[in-house]
């Protein structure tokens, strides 16, 4: 059967995350780490944001919220709303405000959606007190939302649920639904849902249009439910968590863990040529100077990936990333130039030495290297008393030799 025929009648049969919505704390399942601010909230309201990922509760939150301390919800979308119908429902609910005393809650969900702009809308609200804002986003707030927003705002973390979790609201699901023999699926469904509540819930439903010769086939069933069920949200914790494990298992020389992690962002939709850029910083941070080949593998596959792209283009990126993960490594010039910066940040404005310079009459003692045997000459290029060193050498790879031809035309000893 296609799973793409079978739709809710939304107006006759409300979805079963929607009726099982916990109306008090104590059926709210999971999240016990943060049920003592949700308690405070309860207690003494503030403006607030929930975020973690889809599925863990912010919604629910917010209703449950709003029913606790008995105030009226007003749901704004900030994927299929803008600013016009922002201000509209704010009029009405000030207006409610002042005809009846009425006071509201704001909640806004993927608050992230909003640009800088219609953020700082809601700003004088905020700092009025005209109503309760409850916000949700699935997006790390420090980076996805303004300072000035965030100053006035409590966050509250949601993590993924636990199978447990999962498990007991399933099993709530089966008693609405009165399948008892669809049980045998609960543990599978739990497991598979990536802790997203509302999703296991979703499946848990579709279950409904199988026929009993369709559920005896418990493969299959799994098949169709769960292959386009991989977790993977490009603007969310799980973007940053996997690129991190991509570029920490290269930086360890592990081709296998790369790959697997290359392997993850790209079945999840993750723009080729980010990964590409990436790897083209992986190979100066992390690979650098011993090998400095790297760098060009990675230009050359970033240039491939934007001229040829998806399905092929996985070749060129699984090509460049096993080259660095094999790679020595070295991150001397990311060392150097960080700590450069951290001396001319640290230091006043930083005089070019006469012999150096363009204007200056020293410029004449200046000696051309070029003159001089081997291209080199003994000559100072840095403040006089300046003993600061930057570039501390690694060993490993072509610097070694890079180095030590170094010193054999210098003649400066290894430190």
């Amino acid at each position: 059967m296609q799973l793409d025929a079978f739709q809710f009648d939304s107006e006759n049969d409300p979805p079963l995350a929607a009726k099982l919505r916990p109306k008090t704390l104590e059926d709210f399942f999971g999240q016990t780490k943060i049920r003592p601010q949700v308690e405070k909230l309860i207690s003494h309201p503030r403006h607030v944001i929930f975020w973690g990922p889809p599925g863990t509760g912010k919604t629910t939150l917010a209703h449950l919220i709003s029913g606790q301390i008995k105030r009226e919800l007003n749901v704004f979308s900030a994927v299929t709303s803008g600013i016009p119908e922002l201000k509209k429902l704010i009029a009405e609910m000030l207006d409610r405000k002042k005809q009846f005393g009425k006071e509201s809650i704001l909640f806004i969900d993927e608050i992230h959606r909003f640009n800088k702009s219609q953020q700082d809308a809601l700003l004088p609200y905020l700092e009025n007190g005209d109503f309760l804002f409850i916000g949700a986003t699935t997006e790390y707030p420090h980076t996805s939302l303004n300072k000035a927003l965030i100053s006035r705002v409590s966050l509250i973390e949601l993590k993924q649920l636990e199978e447990s979790d999962l498990i007991a609201i399933l099993n709530r699901g089966l008693e609405d639904m009165k399948r008892p023999e669809l049980s045998v699926y609960i543990g599978e469904l739990a497991k598979l849902s990536n802790g997203d509540a509302r999703f296991a819930l979703n499946q848990l439903s579709r279950l409904q249009a199988f026929d009993q010769s369709e559920l005896d086939d418990r493969e299959k069933v799994l098949k169709e439910l769960f292959e386009h069920a991989r977790q993977y949200d490009r603007n969310a914790n799980r973007h940053y968590d996997v690129i991190s494990a991509f570029i920490k298992s290269i930086r360890g020389s592990d081709p296998q863990g790369a790959l697997l992690y290359l392997a993850i962002m790209l079945d999840g939709g993750e723009a080729p040529e980010f990964i590409a850029r990436r790897l083209m910083i992986l190979a100066s941070e992390d690979v650098g100077l011993a090998n400095s080949q790297a760098l060009q593998i990675t230009t050359n596959a970033h240039y491939v990936t934007k001229q040829i792209g998806m399905p092929e283009a996985r070749i060129t990126l699984a090509h460049a990333t096993v080259y660095l993960a094999l790679s020595p490594k070295s991150n001397s010039a990311y060392n150097g130039i960080n700590a450069a910066l951290s001396f001319v940040k640290e230091n006043p404005t930083i005089e070019v030495p006469g012999i150096l310079s363009n204007v200056s009459p020293e410029k004449k003692n200046y000696k051309y290297p070029h003159s001089y045997p081997h291209n080199w000459v003994e000559q100072s290029y840095v403040p006089k008393g300046m003993n600061e060193k930057f570039y501390e050498p690694h060993f490993n790879g072509s610097e070694k030799a890079l180095y030590d031809q170094y010193i054999n035309i210098t003649g400066i000893k290894k430190r």
